[in-house]
Parts: C-alpha cells; sequence; structure tokens
C-alpha cells in the first residue's frame, strides 16, 4: 500500500475542503447549529490533513499541483453550472445555499472522476 501522499490526494482534500465551505450558508440559513458545529471541526480536521499531505509533498508533487488545481476549479464550475441547469430543468426555485452546495459536490464528484479517468503526468 502506497501511504506517499500525491497531489491527487491533495487536490481532492482541498476540494472536500470547498464542499463542506459551500455547505456553511445552508446550514446558517436553516438554523441547524449542531451541524454546523460539526462540519466546522470536520473543516479543521480536514485542513490540517491537506496541510500534513502539502508539508510531506516531494517537488515532483507539487509542480503538478496548479495543473490538478486548474481541474479542480474547472470542475466546480461544471458541477455549479450542471447543478443550476438541473434545478431550473426539473425541480422549483432553490435557494442559491443549496444550489452551492449540490454544485460543489457535483463538481468534486467530477473533479474525483477526472483524476480517475486521466492522470496528471509530469509533463503534461
Amino acid at each position: 500500500m502506497n501511504a506517499a501522499p500525491t497531489a491527487e490526494r491533495l487536490s481532492l482534500l482541498v476540494g472536500l475542503l470547498v464542499l463542506m465551505l459551500a455547505t456553511v450558508p445552508r446550514y446558517l440559513a436553516g438554523g441547524y447549529e449542531n451541524r454546523l458545529s460539526l462540519i466546522t471541526i470536520a473543516l479543521a480536521v480536514v485542513a490540517a490533513v491537506a496541510f500534513m499531505n502539502w508539508r510531506m509533498l516531494d517537488k515532483s508533487e507539487r509542480i503538478r499541483l496548479p495543473r490538478l488545481g486548474k481541474r479542480l476549479v474547472a470542475s466546480l464550475v461544471a458541477g455549479l453550472a450542471l447543478m443550476g441547469l438541473w434545478h431550473v430543468l426539473f425541480t422549483a426555485w432553490i435557494s442559491w445555499e443549496l444550489l452551492i452546495a449540490h454544485g460543489a459536490t457535483l463538481g468534486l464528484l467530477l473533479h474525483a472522476l477526472w483524476i480517475w479517468w486521466r492522470p496528471v503526468s509530469p509533463q503534461d
């Protein structure tokens, strides 16, 4: 089992942080204080793990991070656009809080699938 941190793992951790941050407005608007407390604790833990993974990355892995970051941003934007289109076509109006939470979820899923389907090589 390869336990060494990779750029892909770090980009997925950053995407998970973005996803958890995207759910915060939804919990604030809904008055879910308990869930907000739990997501805040989870955010701190995932941020600490991401920081430690970043610190342990080799230089060759760090070189790949900007390309993976661009992929993550593209995936998040695509997820938000696709969720917006889905909700416009098939559901009644939802709140913007729910739209960004759903869009970030789909975006992270797209990013994970994109990494699995076509990994970034150092020469890309």
